[in-house]
């Protein structure tokens, strides 16, 4: 059979696992019999370029001409890096685990300036088993490889993007449009000849190609414009996260030279449609599609069909993707922060949107925030378990917006109900409801890590984004999921809109004393961006900033429309704060300097923090609230018992008494209680087990307790139950 849609993801995402946007159209595409064919043509052009022919034909090119040192001594040494590339791409994809003995010998691989750097971590390699320093130092080659080829051969390259700068929010579609009316690069020519083969193996009908970031918007318009002259017949539409922001207002005609049609939000339903379109010409249904009509860039959104719902677009297919070829790199030595780039993660959603949809810097008003919608967790585990089967692979990253709680409650008590051994990260928000104890069902689950906006370290901004959360809250809950042994990342931002100077030092100060209390294990600042679908941006008069862009009326042919240009009322230039920032910061997650001045990791004066030096510290001391709601959720996550009786005597009264044994994955404990109670908690213990699918309240254990016993507190807060809660007796 033919196949009628051909999806790609256009270089360049990540080097470690495929971005999922194809794979959940394949899937939903497969519930409606609609044959598709998937590719990510990222990986492929960084595996035909970083190869022995590759590299061969990379040193040849006639404008390879290095002007560096750094440059000069990677073109002097072409011969170990011919003949090092093959081996050392075999170990990143996990197939040559020995060749680390050599690697690790630092003399197998030639170095240049990347390696400057290794002086400064070596503390870390006393931590880092040989696998993970053998791969630390493989990626430290690839980039000198990659400082190579920007300099010399295509000075848009990068590993997980690609003329980014191209793609970065213009309303003039004019640069772009110049770019690509140039002789294609080497990096073009190397991804026209894995479409020619492509496209000439597959013969489809329509040409899908996925655009989640600026850094993939070149290679999407050079794809679409290569098929577009070669096989004019075949119909090409562009969909995902870049189109979703940046180009809801377009309205410049030169971008059909290249696509036909471009779709807003969710994929499903607009590709479905525009499947019918072409098996049926005649059909003009469309759901959120641009298109050219009569000469004029149009907005079709006339069918009366809802989205379908996330339990009926179906299991996200990872079939046709090289699974086994993608490459695992370790950029930095932190542990949480290597996650992005190491590892193959099979990709699902929890919830599609926003549980909070309140932050007033975040496009709240567009659908991929604003339309909530949970999926059942033993739906979710149904899709875990098919994927586990097609892929091979056990590792989840769920990659909401931000994992709702209760949800994620639920499906860490499904994964422990079906027995399921997987390991799995998340982003959230960082709110109350991460109690201790819901840490460690997490973390039995196979919860490894979370991160989360912890945005600016001020309860001033916080509450004038709406976050909902305190400083004070975020340092307990990263507490409660480091204690539970979950690893925390923390997303932090600078120059939101009148923040002072004073408060970027404080917010500096409360981020060095999260990491200095072991609560915080991995961050990453970024500037503030006000972007036309938030709160800020659509009514910047509340948050005193002057937007500076011309209104999109006065543009003409409009292209991109996201971020806006803006003063910001309080004059000050935020951009000086960035490399001290992200210095600092570098070095706390590697645990050291915490003792530095603020004030060193500037080159211009700074004001003194106002922030207690111990206000994390006494925040985390803090007597935590014991009272039990009788709704409140009791699970035990330990196995049966062995029980011994015995007689206990004291001034000549016995009582008849139990002990229990329980077996530990650590650890064997015993805890003794009067007989009838430990009958009772014997048999309740049953009932709670993780295992079983009904989850009993707090009430319900003290109406039981209480059919036949007596002072259920008096039992509760002894030390038989206390024991147990340290060894999983948990209250949700």
């Amino acid at each position: 059979m033919k196949t009628q849609l051909f999806l790609i993801t256009p270089p360049f995402t990540q080097l470690n696992t495929p971005y999922p946007a194809t794979a959940y159209i394949k899937g939903f595409l497969n519930t409606k019999n609609i044959s598709a064919t998937q590719a990510d043509l990222g990986i492929e052009v960084i595996l035909k370029l970083f190869s022995k022919e590759g590299l061969t034909h990379l040193f040849s090119t006639n404008n390879c001409q290095p002007s560096t040192d750094n440059c000069k001594r990677i073109f002097a040494l072409q011969d170990e890096y011919i003949k090092t590339i093959d081996s050392v791409i075999a170990f990143l994809q996990g197939k040559n685990p020995t060749l680390a003995l050599q690697i690790c010998q630092e003399d197998y691989l030639p170095e240049a300036s990347r390696f400057s750097q290794l002086e400064e971590l070596d503390w870390a390699f006393g931590t880092m088993g040989t696998q993970d320093k053998a791969k630390h130092l493989a990626t430290l080659y690839l980039e000198d490889i990659s400082d190579f080829i920007v300099e010399c051969v295509d000075a848009n390259f990068g590993f997980s993007r690609y003329a980014e700068r191209l793609g970065r929010s213009a309303n003039s579609f004019d640069e772009l449009y110049f770019a690509l009316q140039q002789e294609p690069t080497y990096i073009d020519n190397v991804l026209f000849s894995l479409l020619k083969d492509r496209i000439e193996t597959i013969q489809p009908e329509m040409f899908l190609i996925s655009v989640p970031f600026p850094g993939n918007l070149y290679s999407a318009f050079r794809s679409a414009q290569w098929v577009k002259k070669h096989y004019p017949n075949i119909k090409i539409s562009m969909g995902g996260g870049f189109p979703n922001t940046e180009l809801r207002s377009l309205s410049d005609t030169r971008v059909f030279e290249f696509f036909d049609y471009i779709t807003l939000d969710d994929g499903e339903l607009p590709i479905e449609l525009l499947n019918s379109k072409i098996q049926n010409p005649n059909s003009n249904e469309f759901k959120r599609t641009f298109l050219l009509e009569n000469g004029k860039v149009v907005y079709k959104n006339n069918s009366t069909r809802s989205d379908y719902k996330q339990s009926q677009v179906g299991t996200p297919d990872y079939s046709d993707l090289f699974l086994d070829k993608y490459i695992s790199v370790i950029e930095i030595v932190n542990p949480m922060h290597r996650m992005w780039s190491d590892g193959r993660w099979n990709k699902l959603t929890m919830a599609h949107g926003c549980y909070w949809g309140k932050c007033t810097f975040c496009d709240i008003s567009l659908d991929y925030i604003k339309v909530y919608e949970p999926i059942a967790a033993n739906l979710l585990c149904d899709r875990m378990e098919e994927m586990i089967a097609q892929t091979g692979q056990n590792g989840f990253h769920f990659v909401d917006e931000a994992a709702p709680p209760a949800l994620m409650r639920a499906l860490a008590l499904e994964i422990l109900r079906r027995k399921l051994s997987v390991t799995w990260w998340t982003n959230i928000r960082f709110e109350k409801s991460f109690t201790r104890d819901l840490c460690l069902l997490l973390k039995a689950s196979g919860c490894i890590a979370v991160s989360g906006g912890l945005e600016v370290a001020s309860d001033r901004l916080l509450k004038l984004i709406d976050k909902g959360v305190t400083v004070e809250q975020v340092a307990k809950v990263t507490r409660n999921f480091t204690e539970a042994g979950i690893m925390v990342h923390a997303y932090l931002m600078y120059g939101y809109p009148t923040q002072t100077i004073q408060e970027t030092v404080d917010s500096l100060e409360m981020v060095r004393q999260l990491f200095e209390a072991g609560v915080l294990q991995s961050g990453f600042w970024h500037q503030f961006a006000m972007t036309a679908h938030s709160p800020v941006g659509m009514y910047p008069e509340k948050f005193g900033v002057v937007p500076t862009s011309p209104p999109l009326e006065a543009l003409g042919e409009v292209f991109a429309n996201n971020d806006i240009n803006y003063v910001d009322n309080t004059g000050i230039d935020h951009d000086k704060f960035s490399f001290g920032l992200k210095k600092s910061l570098f070095n706390f997650m590697h645990g050291i300097c915490f003792d530095y001045e603020l004030q060193d990791w500037f080159d211009f004066k700074i004001p003194k923090t106002k922030i207690h030096p111990d206000f994390i510290v006494n925040a985390l001391e803090e007597a935590e609230d014991f009272n039990i709601k009788p709704t409140a959720k009791i699970v035990w996550l330990g196995g049966k018992p062995m029980v011994e009786h015995f007689t206990k005597s004291k001034k000549g009264n016995s009582w008849e008494m139990m002990a229990m044994t329980f077996h530990d994955k650590k650890e064997s404990f015993t805890i003794q209680t009067p007989k009838l109670e430990g009958e009772w908690l014997v048999q309740m213990l049953q009932k709670i087990s993780v295992s079983n699918s009904k989850i009993y309240s707090f009430q319900e254990i003290k109406a039981d307790f209480e059919t036949d016993l007596e002072d259920f507190e008096l039992f509760w807060y002894a030390k038989p139950v206390n024991t147990l809660r340290e060894f999983g007796l948990l209250i949700l």
